[in-house]
């Protein structure tokens, strides 16, 4: 057996509902095994879930039910990759409307505290375009963005 590494994530005690709802709305996604707690500890009685495993656009992960003593922050997001706006679309709004809440710059975060970058493949092109002056214009208009706008960063590197 081979080295792996898995992203833990920390919730307050609903990890299996956020895995489920990135499995139903994230591309190459999915829900694996759920663990009881084998004894009483700080966060869970025994028996309780404490932990699931799940997937989210590919990168394995587990979700831990560790209480509410740590909260999510800015410092670890999601970066997704689209190649159209009607996926940034559907992938934030879905976020978004599922008690999350918008950020800026392509950045949002779900109800459970977790943010996620919904990055337009567009938007990474344009931002490293040769022409410098382009580059800068892209990253302009994006800097005035909560969901990124595709055809108002093209616009913006054609000037």
């Amino acid at each position: 057996m081979g080295n792996q590494a898995v992203v833990c994530l920390w919730y307050e005690k609903d990890a299996k509902a956020a895995a489920e709802f990135y499995a139903a709305t994230f591309p190459d996604s999915s829900v694996g095994s759920a663990h009881k707690a084998p004894g009483d500890n700080p966060s869970t009685e025994e028996g309780a879930e404490l932990t699931v495993n799940f997937t989210v656009c590919g990168i394995p992960c587990l979700g831990l039910n560790g209480g509410p003593h740590f909260k999510q922050s800015e410092a670890f997001s999601f970066q997704v990759y689209t190649d159209d706006q009607e996926e940034t679309d559907r992938l934030w709004n879905a976020v978004v409307g599922n008690g999350g809440q918008e950020s800026q710059c392509g950045w949002c975060k779900d109800k459970w505290g977790v943010s996620w970058q919904i990055t337009p493949r567009a938007l990474m092109k344009a931002m490293s375009n040769p022409d410098k002056a382009a580059a800068k214009r892209a990253f302009e208009a994006m800097m005035t963005m909560q969901k990124i706008d595709i055809a108002a960063i093209e616009a913006a590197v054609k000037g």
